[in-house]
């Protein structure tokens, strides 16, 4: 048998001035509540996680066998964990199709990374786990291994903002024998979809996600806890969203294994 219940009437009815009182609680614990919001959203900085592994896809508009790493990198980047970038070179350009996104930086730090490692290995579509190990980007059950066997990130990276600046506090301690580590600060795109008209890949649509524009180092990091800024008004020139932090061991050659990274969207925290 359903129940139902409500309170029962009062036997007298309150006067005009009691309702009014009452109203007028009522608008001002409404009025509180909402003030209580606000204070709780201005006060509140989102917590991000941190991710577990960075996969940098060394890839290209004029490479055929890359849109099946575009795509696998796409599928990595909605799991938990991971930090998935895209970094298009251009060194395929004479194929002729210019990659639209590739940046001469982007090859420099593929050559970077094959000159620590020894090996010469430049190629496409070539994915860098961490800063170390690389792989080839179209074969998931190889990215996969890598991944488990990669070396964990170890350093924490915090990033909050605010008018001027955006700051990325690091937390941690340096590897043994380390004696420097470089902070990188670049620009995401989370989503882009080009139509390739011309060279290896002419008619097809590439989806490209969390495209690193102006990665650069702004830092040296020996350690501890410290705090690193970029301004503003910088960021706001390039006219994108999100920004991205990865601390790297610094070797003669460049950067090499990955010890943190995070990411923050300057617009969700505002």
């Amino acid at each position: 048998m359903h129940r139902t219940y409500s309170h029962q009437a009062s036997a007298q009815k309150p006067d005009g001035e009691a309702i009014l009182s009452r109203n007028n609680m009522r608008r001002h614990m409404k009025r509180a509540i909402r003030l209580l919001g606000v204070c709780a959203a201005l006060i509140a900085t989102p917590v991000h996680a941190q991710p577990k592994a960075v996969i940098e896809l060394f890839t290209s508009q004029g490479c055929s066998s890359c849109p099946p790493a575009d795509e696998l990198l796409e599928q990595l980047s909605a799991q938990d964990g991971i930090l998935a970038l895209s970094l298009p070179v251009d060194y395929w350009d004479y194929l002729g199709w210019k990659d639209t996104l590739a940046s001469r930086a982007n090859s420099n730090r593929q050559h970077a990374y094959a000159e620590f490692r020894g090996d010469r290995a430049v190629y496409t579509p070539q994915m860098v786990i961490n800063g170390g190990e690389h792989v080839i980007g179209s074969k998931p059950i190889d990215v996969k291994a890598a991944l488990e066997r990669a070396d964990p990130l170890t350093t924490h990276v915090a990033l909050s903002l605010n008018d001027m600046a955006v700051e990325a506090r690091i937390k941690g301690t340096l590897p043994k024998n380390v004696k420097m580590a470089t902070v990188f600060f670049g620009m995401l795109e989370p989503r882009r979809e080009v139509p390739i008209n011309r060279g290896e890949n002419a008619g097809e649509t590439v989806t490209y996600v969390n495209v690193a524009h102006h990665l650069q180092p702004i830092g040296m990091w020996s350690g501890g806890d410290e705090i690193f800024r970029m301004p503003m008004s910088e960021i706001k020139l390039t006219g994108m969203h999100t920004c991205v932090v990865l601390v790297q061991i610094e070797t003669e050659t460049g950067p090499s294994r990955i010890l943190g990274a995070q990411t923050i969207n300057w617009t969700d925290n505002k």
